[in-house]
């Protein structure tokens, strides 16, 4: 199966999963995306970087955000976009270049397979197995739809607030006319 090679891919709203690729001694990324898979020539580490860097912001400070809002340490569900709602979680620790992507979005269900593998079934109807085990797999799943509730909760929070102050009502008026005093005596 050929598959199309990026130098310089770009997460987007159609990205399914990166998995890590070896070809050689190089690791590259297989991206699964709604219309098919691509091959990447960096990490999926280094893509998820990229990604963080092209939406204003960085990995680092991605992890801190999260860890601000649901209070966890470790394998932490990062929001990539906010306004497009793009949110992910690695398999591994963050700083693993092996560590597999998925993009929380995309995903419709989940099944066991054995011990150590998942079978991931994604809105477009492809259905994959990959090396995680189901339990990891939940747990990350259940994290990432926490993050999305509070940080939602938060954008609402915010728009009622806006909402508020921007329609509240005159709460003091004068009494007189604000025309006696405007006018110059002679």
């Amino acid at each position: 199966m050929s598959r199309k090679l990026f130098e310089n891919y770009m997460v987007n709203f159609f990205t399914m999963y990166i998995r890590p690729y070896e070809f050689g001694d190089k690791l590259y990324s297989l991206v699964g995306e709604t219309d098919g898979e691509y091959l990447s020539t960096v990490n999926p580490l280094m893509n998820i970087k990229n990604a963080c860097t092209f939406y204003g912001g960085n990995l680092e400070s991605r992890r801190k955000g999260t860890k601000l809002l649901i209070n966890y340490s470790r394998k932490l569900p990062i929001i990539i976009e906010p306004v497009s709602g793009i949110y992910a979680f690695c398999t591994t620790s963050h700083d693993n270049p092996k560590g597999i992507w998925f993009f929380y979005e995309h995903i419709k269900d989940y099944e066991p397979v054995s011990g150590r593998e998942t079978l991931v079934i994604f809105h477009n109807g492809q259905s994959i197995i990959f090396p995680v085990s189901f339990t990891s797999f939940k747990s990350l799943m259940l994290r990432t739809s926490y993050l999305q509730r509070v940080y939602m909760q938060r954008v609402n929070y915010s728009k009622k607030q806006s909402f508020y102050l921007l329609n509240r009502p005159n709460t003091t008026k004068a009494s007189e006319s604000s025309e006696f005093y405007l006018k110059n005596p002679k």
